[in-house]
């Protein structure tokens, strides 16, 4: 099933990567939800979080390392992140190609978004 996220791993749309290797892809959200919002997506697609097998793990774990070291570039590691995957309809999942966002750079809000001091 092709999505907007397969089609940036092929190139055919434009985004500002700030990593990629040979099974990971990572760029910044073009609606950003905080002052740092990246994306970081598999290149094998994979539509939800329910959808990951065992054989998938190693992946899922170097995604959290890419975050991890993503952080630290992005000057967020220190002061505090999130990531999250939203799987499913009633999580707001979108685009159904697993992807983790990594938002930081402001006090967030409780839930998911940014507190009301932020603008």
């Amino acid at each position: 099933m092709e999505t907007i996220f397969s089609k940036i791993i092929e190139g055919t749309i434009p985004s500002n990567k700030v990593f990629e290797n040979e099974r990971i892809l990572a760029f910044h959200d073009i609606e950003p939800a905080a002052p740092v919002h990246v994306l970081i997506i598999p290149k094998k697609p994979i539509p939800t979080m329910n959808d990951v097998t065992e054989e998938d793990l190693p992946l899922i774990a170097e995604i959290h390392q890419v975050a991890q070291k993503l952080a630290a570039e992005l000057g967020i590691a220190e002061s505090g992140y999130r990531l999250i995957n939203n799987c499913g309809p009633d999580s707001g999942q979108a685009v159904y190609h697993l992807h983790y966002h990594l938002l930081g750079g402001a006090k967030l809000g409780a839930l998911t978004g940014i507190s009301a001091s932020h603008s």
